[in-house]
Formats: C-alpha cells, structure tokens, sequence
C-alpha cells in the first residue's frame, strides 16, 4: 500500500496550491479519502474527507469556502485544491485511506504560508 503526497509549497498569503495523492496497493475506489494536517505543536486534525463515490464530502470549519476536496477513481487520485491561504494554514499535510479497520497514510508534504 502507498499513498504519496505532493504538491505542497511555500505560497503567500491569499495565495493557492492543489495538493496531490497518489494510491496504489488497495482497491481505491472502495475507501474513504482524507486530508488531515499537522502543525508544528499541534495534534492531527482533519482537514476534508469524500466519500468512496465521490459524492459526499465534508471539511473542517475553518477551510470551508476555501478548500476542496476532490477524487478521480479512475487515476487513483485524491486532489486538495486550497485558496486564500493563511499562515494558519501552514502545516504538513497527509493523506489517509480509511475503511472499516484499514488505516493506510502518506508520508506528507509541508505547505508553508508566509510572506
């Protein structure tokens, strides 16, 4: 099983990045998707999750209106497009495959937002 993240930067503030994960190992259309993020100090939290069909997502308070969480079952993709960053949104983001008992992550990528 691997997830591979990619697409993190450093961007200003107000600034936009599409964030990439790449599945492989695991029949990807049948699980939930997830970005979650880590900042320096801070738990893991939940950024944005969709549904095995596609139809169906939900995200966390405060990346509504900005980020969106998208996947194409065909490429084994799941895609973060994020917009009018903040420096609170600077952490590193991962990926996570989840059904039933299995649990699978990425390794992550670092979105800095700074100017």
């Amino acid at each position: 099983v691997q997830l591979v993240e990619s697409g993190g930067a450093l961007v200003q503030p107000g600034g936009s990045l599409r964030l990439s994960c790449a599945a492989s190992g695991f029949t990807f259309s049948r699980y939930a998707m997830s970005w979650y993020r880590q900042a320096p100090g801070k738990e893991r939290e939940l950024v944005a999750r969709i549904y095995s069909t596609g139809s169906s997502t939900n995200s966390a308070d405060p990346v509504k209106g900005r980020f969106t969480i998208s996947r194409d079952n065909a490429k084994n993709m799941v895609y973060l497009q994020m917009i009018n960053l903040k420096p609170e949104d600077t952490a590193v983001y991962y990926c996570n495959a989840k059904l039933l008992y299995n649990d699978y992550w990425g390794q992550g990528t670092q979105v800095t937002v700074s100017s």
